[in-house]
């Protein structure tokens, strides 16, 4: 009942000329980007990241040979390297501009092959290190094969000059580069904290030394992650913002009250029940923009049943897929038959997943499980956040009605369940893959056996091989057929159950500018401003 004074009371005191300035309000004066980032980022080492909130503020801090576009992902934009040459897209030469690390030390080639050595490094245990096996010999020194670095296919010509040998020709190579993985690091200050590949080094937190448009300024767990516009930045008279501050919100409900209330500029998310409100309110605060990426379940290929492909295939039929994009995520996201999203380049796979109750329950009796009779329980585990939990309770209730199957839900912490998934500690797991480059094959190599993304544990030698084949197939047309071959295997095989193909539900201030629609999480902050 006490409302309705207080709110006259606000409202007499705008009128009488006063009002309310948000921290949104101030952070603009003052020229800094208030940004929800969702969870705890579990690293903000380049080559040990693996998540899209650590990628968010790592590219503000270190920048590679190129940098993001800020309108299109396929436009290679210079970045260290401010100009490049190659030779049947398999010799690629680039040439460096004069920019220094924060530490006063000079960028140089040598850099990047001290990051690609650090990333390739088997000790290290990346899993972000076959993001470098175009390279030559880069594979054979990760897996141990070869000892000495000075075979894989990188050269420092001179101080400024990077040579990179592929083991083929790689159309896409300057896309694929973006990524943090191909990030230079500071030899100097890795090596003041520890060695090039111990895993524990924690030169992030003690000296955080960068070449990006911006610095790290504040680093408070769990709080907030404050980085600063760089001054020695070689491009930083194009440097907008003073500042960025990034914050772990879990909660996409709690990040959208916050945004309410003024206290971001941009949320993370936008909670699956309020994007229809928004829509019908016309919000002008609400974008949905696409994305290029994948929701997903991981089975683990090694867990009985889970190893048997029928049991895996069960579950998959038995998941509808229309229903959660229609009643549950309400933003505008595909029901996804295919793990990779089509038209990718040309690419266009065979949709296989699909739902078939009739089959599903055929599939798990065959494999021994009439009516889920005898099935074992087991445990579906996702991390916190309301919209995972609403799709996990529906595939529950789904495989409950649909098989007999029942199955307990379990939720962690981001950084908790990173580690449990990265440890193989357990049976089915909610998992999101966003594209790292415009090509398909940044989805279906996380499904190598090799691969440090493999959390599925999913091996199928004819798979593998062809993946290793599109590698090196210099026919564009023939590289994408070996590639939907690849991919009408492995979802013959379902080691995991796509769900639906992302949009980006997001609530933006309309005084940023710069922020356009991109179809990756990679974003250059260099190009964001405000207008008010």
């Amino acid at each position: 009942m006490k409302l309705k004074p207080l709110i006259f009371a606000t409202l007499a005191c705008a009128c009488a000329g006063f009002s309310y300035a948000t921290p949104a309000d101030d952070a603009i004066k003052e020229g800094i980007l208030l940004l929800g980032n969702g969870s705890e980022p579990h690293s903000l080492d380049p080559h040990i990241n693996s998540s899209l909130n650590g990628h968010h503020v790592v590219v503000s801090l270190i920048e590679g040979l190129i940098a993001p576009h800020p309108t299109d992902d396929n436009i290679p934009m210079p970045g260290m390297a401010e100009k490049w040459e190659h030779d049947d897209y398999t010799v690629w030469t680039f040439h460096l501009r004069e920019a220094t690390w924060t530490n006063g030390e000079p960028v140089t080639a040598n850099d990047f092959l001290y990051g690609f050595q650090r990333i390739l490094s088997p000790k290290l245990g990346s899993q972000y290190s076959e993001m470098l096996f175009s390279m030559k010999n880069a594979k054979a020194f990760n897996e141990g094969e070869i000892e000495d670095f000075s075979q894989v296919g990188a050269i420092a010509v001179d101080d400024r000059t990077l040579k990179v040998t592929l083991n083929g020709p790689v159309l896409y190579f300057l896309n694929m580069i973006k990524h943090e993985s191909w990030f230079p690091v500071n030899k100097t200050t890795v090596e003041k904290y520890g060695a090039i590949d111990d895993p524990a080094n924690n030169w992030i937190r003690e000296e955080y030394v960068g070449n990006g448009p911006f610095k790290l300024k504040n680093w408070q767990m769990n709080q907030i992650i404050e980085v600063e516009k760089n001054p020695d930045y070689w491009d930083a008279e194009n440097v907008l913002l003073n500042g960025i501050k990034f914050y772990p919100i879990a909660s996409s409900n709690t990040e959208d009250q916050t945004f309410n209330r003024g206290g971001l500029h941009k949320t993370y998310e936008v909670p699956a029940d309020l994007i229809p409100v928004y829509q019908e309110r016309k919000d002008s605060n609400l974008r949905i923009d696409p994305f290029l990426g994948s929701y997903f379940y991981a089975l683990n290929n090694t867990v009985p049943p889970l190893d048997n492909p029928k049991v895996r295939k069960a579950l998959s039929y038995a998941v509808n897929r229309n229903s959660i994009v229609r009643r549950i995520t309400k933003g505008g996201q595909t029901a996804a038959a295919t793990f990779t999203p089509s038209g990718i380049s040309g690419y266009e796979p065979s949709p296989v997943a699909e739902f078939n109750p009739k089959k599903a329950r055929e599939l798990l009796a065959e494999a021994g499980y009439p009516g889920g009779e005898g099935f074992p329980k087991l445990t579906l585990l996702f991390n916190t956040l309301e919209s995972h939990k609403a799709i996990a309770e529906a595939v529950q209730e789904m495989w409950l009605k649909i098989l007999g199957v029942e199955i307990e839900l379990r939720n962690q912490e981001w950084k908790v369940f990173v580690d449990t998934i990265s440890d193989g500690n357990f049976q089915i797991a909610r998992y999101g893959w966003i594209g790292d480059y415009l090509y398909p094959d940044t989805f279906l190599r996380i499904l190598h056996s090799d691969s440090g993304q493999n959390d599925s544990r999913y091996s199928n030698p004819v798979y593998d091989r062809l993946l290793d084949e599109s590698f090196v197939e210099v026919d564009p047309k023939k590289r994408l057929d070996i590639l939907a071959e690849a991919e009408a295997i492995m979802l013959e095989d379902m080691p995991i159950i796509p769900i639906y193909h992302y949009v980006r539900p997001i609530r933006l201030d309309p005084r940023v500018k710069g922020w356009h629609p991109k179809s990756i999480g990679i974003r250059n902050y260099k190009g964001i401003y405000f207008e008010n």
